[in-house]
């Protein structure tokens, strides 16, 4: 696929997380990770967390996670309808009240509730 050829590539467990490197909203870096046949990065423990965190260092910007809030719940899940089992919070976060739907990484791989039409970086899972 076109984001292994040029992006960066980290491996954890089963999991293969890259990116293409381009900064886009979470619904147009959604839509670049299905059609690579993956989706939005979304890390399930503190190795696949890791992994990702390696590639927002890489290129020193923040990433959108494939995490959302529920439309029913309200409460944050993953983009496949997953509940979180595993989150890595920065402090004093998620603090948007429901008005910042979207997740993106930290450099230090610690997680903050953002609005969803900011431009982050694409990373996907395979």
């Amino acid at each position: 696929s076109v984001l292994a050829l040029n992006g960066k590539i980290r491996k954890a467990g089963e999991k293969i997380f890259a990116s293409n490197g381009k900064k886009v909203d979470f619904a147009s870096a959604l839509e670049s990770c299905e059609e690579a046949g993956g989706t939005l990065a979304t890390p399930m423990n503190e190795e696949e967390n890791k992994a990702i965190m390696d590639i927002v260092r890489q290129y020193n910007q923040y990433a959108y996670l494939g995490i959302k809030v529920s439309e029913t719940s309200g409460q944050f899940i993953s983009i496949t309808g997953m509940p979180l089992n595993y989150t890595k919070w920065h402090q004093h976060e998620p603090d948007g009240k429901g008005k910042e739907k979207c997740v993106e990484m930290y450099t230090d791989g610690s997680w903050n509730d953002k609005k969803c039409n900011m431009h982050r970086l694409t990373i996907c899972g395979f």
